[in-house]
């Protein structure tokens, strides 16, 4: 979802018909969609602490850096859209759904304490507090907890969950450049209680995820030779013994702002160089071993006059791969050069209608970490390959209309090798029996792998139509076309948010609205009876099955009392659509929850 940071100067004259269409549109939002067929388990987001956020930043075109606060002031303050796809971090059935919580912008909110209850024995708690010592240093701890009873009504076993996060950061303005360093542990409980083809009794299906990170990230305020250096850590152990290292660094180095003669044109250079190495290993069914080492290299030359730029690139990646698992007689082993295009192009009629297109590609290893981010009901048995994107051509037009609105939409086309996607798997054990293992239900998933090409048409809109009134919206259709699979499983074909945050009463209270769809997913499925004597298991699998899509509507608000104190109601999936995200696997229904929060 976009988060503008721009406050648009406040009218002289609040237009009062607009005034009273915003409030309408805030109170109908919720009733708009009425047609749903699922539910879903969506719990507040833990917020990150602000320091963290640097790791997203882009650097695909000159970025003018001014890290030290007392500069800040001094440049006015410049607002872009950023290309996120729609619903990328919403996480439906896991314990960390969409941030909907509203948040007072311009108002320091480093240090707070918030707590809050809820129906389905909801509880949240977050902590941040920083403190600036001297010489600019900055150190501070941010902890999150949330924990619900899950759909008791729904299963007859156990679906509570619980996230737990403990933070620790350190950042120190330097003369030359920021330093920032955090560290994070953090600890994920739940069950695999999307059972549909058994009916077993009272089991255990917990599955506990812990994983420890560390990171640290030098930028320095010029562009000069060497731009940033960044480097990551995290260490990963599950209930069943899977553990997974990963280490990365990344340096780029970059030369801007060269002036090419008395033509207007600046020139950028830059050039990233990058390490990887992932080490994953499983200790049950398949025992499944992967290690990864990556080399990247991607040089580019940015030629920009004004708004227009021209930028020529490439990258290269040096991938050494081992695989083995129980099934192979010998280590699989591969050492492979990639090259990839890199340029894009935009040329500004007017800051109304700005021109893009351009190409691009990578290589992306697929972790258990990130698999798990996307489905947390993996089997902790996966055969890991790295992802290929051959090309992925894109065009598209941006702009800003007298500074109310700002849009972007754009269409690309892709080639792409050993696509990651979600099966669904049987029961592992054809014995009858229903002692088994919490994996061992059909209700878990492994990452399979297809060539294809994918086509992708997205859209972004934010809309200012008044000083303390900000809409916006996203919209993505991702279409595959793969070479041995008709569908993609567990894909929508399309996604889209609608969001609105409202602030009046002189911004001592803060509405906000969000809703978030996406179209049915093709799956996989089994059916399984018990056959013979002796008895054994027979499962029917069904490749054209289908997960129902969804609307979920959310509400936050938000009043100050006092400065330092406020109170605070969410609701989340108001319409109570007992959707599920993946097969078996429903969601929380209508979800309220209140609390207070401090500020200090």
């Amino acid at each position: 979802m976009i988060h503008p940071t721009l406050y648009i100067n406040t009218y002289k004259k609040m237009n009062k018909r607009i005034q009273l269409l915003s409030i309408i549109f805030l109170g109908i939002s919720s009733v708009a969609f009425s047609q749903i067929k699922e539910e879903k388990l969506i719990l507040n987001k833990k917020r990150e602490p602000e320091v963290k956020k640097i790791e997203k930043k882009k650097t695909s075109v000159e970025t003018i850096k001014n890290y030290p606060p007392e500069e800040k002031s001094q440049n006015p303050v410049q607002y872009n859209i950023t290309d996120v796809p729609a619903v990328s971090d919403f996480k439906t059935s896991t314990i960390q759904g969409q941030d909907v919580t509203p948040k007072f912008e311009g108002s320091a909110q480093n240090n707070y304490v918030q707590f809050g209850m809820g129906n389905y024995g909801k509880i949240l708690g977050d902590m941040n507090i920083s403190k600036t010592l001297q010489n600019k240093i900055e150190v501070g701890a941010d902890v999150h907890f949330l924990s619900t009873q899950g759909l008791k009504k729904e299963y007859v076993w156990d679906s509570k969950q619980s996230s737990t996060t403990l933070g620790a950061f350190l950042n120190s303005y330097g003369d030359k450049g920021k330093f920032n360093l955090n560290a994070e542990y953090g600890l994920n409980s739940y069950n695999y209680y999307g059972i549909y083809a058994l009916q077993p009794g009272d089991v255990d299906l917990d599955q506990r995820v812990n994983q420890f990170k560390v990171n640290g990230y030098y930028d320095f305020y010029s562009n000069e030779i060497l731009n940033d250096v960044r480097v990551k850590s995290s260490f990963l152990k599950d209930h069943f013994d899977a553990q997974e290292n990963q280490v990365s660094i990344l340096a780029n180095l970059s030369k801007h702002a060269v002036e090419i003669g008395k033509s207007g044109i600046n020139l950028n250079a830059d050039l990233g160089v990058g390490l990887e190495a992932v080490k994953s290993e499983f200790a049950i069914r398949d025992q499944n071993t992967s290690n990864f080492v990556n080399m990247s290299l991607a040089p580019k030359v940015t030629f920009r006059k004004g708004e227009s730029y021209l930028m020529l690139g490439s990258s290269f990646a040096f991938l050494n791969s081992k695989n083995q698992n129980d099934l192979m007689a010998d280590q699989m082993k591969n050492n492979k050069t990639y090259w990839f295009p890199q340029a894009e192009f935009q040329y500004a009629a007017a800051n109304e209608f700005k021109f893009y297109g351009g190409v691009d590609g990578g290589l992306k290893l697929n972790t258990y970490a990130d698999l798990l981010q996307q489905n947390p009901f993996i089997v902790a048995d996966q055969y890991l390959r790295p992802t290929e994107t051959k090309y992925h051509f894109y065009a598209g037009l941006r702009g800003d209309i007298d500074e109310t609105f700002k849009y972007d939409v754009s269409a690309g086309y892709g080639k792409m090798r050993d696509i990651m996607f979600f099966k669904a798997n049987s029961i592992f054990d054809n014995n009858y029996t229903l002692n088994r293992s919490a994996y061992n239900f059909a209700n878990t998933f492994s990452a399979i792998y297809d060539d294809g090409n994918v086509s992708d048409i997205k859209g972004s809109l934010q809309y200012f139509p008044l000083a303390n009134l900000v809409l916006d919206t996203e919209v993505k259709f991702t279409k595959f076309d793969l070479k041995n699979y008709e569908d993609i499983y567990n894909v929508p074909l399309l996604t889209a948010t609608i969001g609105a945050k409202y602030t009046m009463l002189d911004q001592k209270l803060l509405l906000g609205f969000k809703g978030i769809f996406a179209s049915d997913r093709t799956t996989n499925s089994f059916a399984i009876e018990g056959v013979g004597s002796p008895m054994m298991y027979q499962s029917t699998e069904d490749t054209n099955d289908k997960v129902g899509g969804y609307a979920d509507l959310n509400l936050s608000a938000e009043y100050k009392i006092h400065k330092n104190f406020s109170i605070f109601a969410l609701g989340n999936n108001l319409l109570s659509s007992k959707y599920q995200t993946y097969k078996g696997y429903k969601v929380l229904g209508a979800q309220i929850l209140g609390g207070v929060k401090i500020t200090f």
